[in-house]
């Protein structure tokens, strides 16, 4: 069976999104005078949804109990400014118009809550990304299957034809739970050897890799 369908993280595959995220999470840390957090420490915990996010940027003194005011300020500053400078990486734009014109399917799954999944795939791709599910009621957040079989069920796909595209650790467990092979991604919010660490053996260090990658899967 040929690969038909190609599921996208968004954060750190399609978009960057890392400087936007680090100046809000810096922003709550600054408000209440903690100490603020470097790129790459904030970087390093993205992917798991806001409030592992959070979790982790914020002081270990403050209590569980007290995380959702935190994690409500982040949201209402991020929301305000989710795209001072969020962009599509080089290449994406046109890499997902190549694969259209191919006729493969494709769709975004991201743990950005539904309301932010979709104005943001309108700003950033227009009509090139027919499918974007992120968090909402009834379906459990990637790592777990939930939201890529949603994806696959809206595009009328099933997993064996599918792969699942992404940068980091959440992204490789995401797609072996969902039964999809995994292309990762290395100019996103985690290092190459990760990925390596992780047993990925396809590996894109450009956008035009992932067409020349599935392109070969397909021969």
């Amino acid at each position: 069976m040929k690969y038909t369908t190609i599921v996208f993280d968004c954060d750190g595959t399609l978009l960057d999104t890392s400087t936007d995220l680090y100046n809000s999470v810096n922003y709550v840390l600054r408000k209440h005078n903690f100490p603020e957090r470097s790129m790459a420490e904030v970087k390093a915990k993205l992917g798991n949804a806001v409030a592992y996010l959070m979790r982790h940027c914020l002081p270990s003194t403050v209590a569980d109990s007290d995380l959702e005011s935190y994690i409500d300020e982040f949201k209402a500053y991020y929301g305000e400014h989710l795209k001072d400078t969020t962009a599509p990486y080089d290449g994406i734009l046109d890499m997902l118009d190549l694969l259209r014109e191919k006729g493969y399917k494709i769709a975004i799954v991201s743990n950005k809550i539904q309301e932010g999944v979709t104005p943001l795939n309108k700003e950033y791709f227009g009509d090139r990304l027919p499918v974007a599910i992120g968090e909402r009621p009834g379906l459990q957040r990637k790592p777990a299957p939930d939201m890529v079989l949603q994806a696959l069920k809206e595009l009328n796909s099933t997993p064996e034809e599918s792969i699942y595209i992404g940068d980091s650790e959440v992204d490789v467990a995401t797609a072996e739970n969902s039964g999809l092979l995994c292309i990762g991604v290395t100019w996103g919010f985690r290092e190459e050897s990760l990925l390596h660490e992780l047993g990925v053996k396809h590996i894109a260090r450009k956008a035009e890799d992932i067409i020349t990658i599935i392109e070969e899967l397909n021969k």
